[in-house]
């Protein structure tokens, strides 16, 4: 009996104060909105040229009257999980959602490189400023934020570091390029990236291990991930890392981000670089952060 005693007062302890309960997932991420028979959601498939080549894309347009904040979501390398739940979940919280492959990736026209990849980011983000598309999709150009998972991450701080105007970043698990260059110096990380880059190839055009290699090494300085943070300074930054991916880069980047913009919000959790067991939470991560950037949207 003492033992019984003793094993229920420890799952007591372990479930925190009595009547405690875990915060409520956010409404969007779980349920639909109700209906909006004058405006309601819709998805518009898109192409975004862009140098030698152009972007396929589509545009989760929101529900309702009026202007809407807006999401640049960017997948990783080679984009295999496009977080396309996020999409959804933003959307339901009242948010427009652009998402899209790079020049090269996954069908879209021209030859992928990290450097394309870095500037069509760039090219995405003056796409959803241009008139005809605030017009088109009713582009809040106040609310605009930027998400991107892995190396969508860096593509993602990248962009919002070189305009003022967006109004929020999300990085999730991202991957820093000047750290796998550093790592090359090593066998155990070159071997590693070799793995890496061989298993990521087959959706991407043009691209070769030794082009993408030469890239990260040459211009390592330019896909300095923590140098991208501390331009974007004093905005609105959340990162979340992955035990079981990259977390250890997401903590070093959380601190070095928060040298200069201590209100940086940093989340390691248990899980892996997919977030395969994370979804809902995630999502719930993401809504919230742009209810806090934008709280008057649906």
């Amino acid at each position: 009996m003492r033992r019984v005693q003793a094993l229920v007062m420890a799952l007591a302890l372990l479930a925190g104060p009595a009547g405690a309960k875990e915060p409520p997932v956010h409404p969007a991420v779980v349920s639909d909105p109700a209906p909006d028979a004058a405006y309601p959601a819709g998805m518009d498939a898109l192409v975004i040229p862009a140098g030698d080549g152009a972007m396929n894309g589509v545009m989760y347009t929101a529900a309702g009257a009026g202007t809407h904040p807006t999401l640049l979501l960017l997948h990783g390398f080679p984009g295999n999980e496009q977080n396309l739940d996020l999409a959804q979940a933003a959307r339901r919280a009242g948010w427009n959602v652009l998402t899209l492959h790079y020049r090269g990736s996954w069908g879209s026209p021209g030859v992928f490189s990290f450097a394309n990849a870095a500037q069509d980011a760039w090219t995405a983000l003056l796409f959803l400023e241009q008139s005809a598309t605030v017009a088109r999709y009713r582009v809040d150009t106040s609310a605009i934020v930027v998400a991107g998972h892995s190396m969508g991450g860096f593509m993602a701080a990248d962009a919002a570091a070189a305009e003022p105007r967006v109004a929020g970043l999300f990085l999730i698990d991202p991957w820093d390029p000047s750290e796998t260059a550093e790592s090359l110096a090593t066998p155990q990380g070159e071997a590693a990236w070799k793995a890496e880059v061989a298993g990521d190839l087959p959706p991407l055009a043009g691209a070769t291990y030794d082009s993408l290699t030469a890239e990260i090494r040459t211009h390592a300085d330019r896909f300095d991930l923590g140098h991208r943070l501390i331009a974007y300074a004093r905005r609105p930054l959340t990162i979340v890392g992955a035990e079981r991916g990259i977390g250890a880069t997401a903590r070093k980047l959380g601190a070095q981000a928060q040298g200069g913009n201590p209100d940086a919000q940093l989340m390691v959790w248990p899980t892996d670089h997919s977030f395969s067991d994370k979804r809902i939470a995630l999502a719930d991560a993401l809504v919230r952060f742009l209810k806090s950037v934008a709280p008057t949207a649906r």
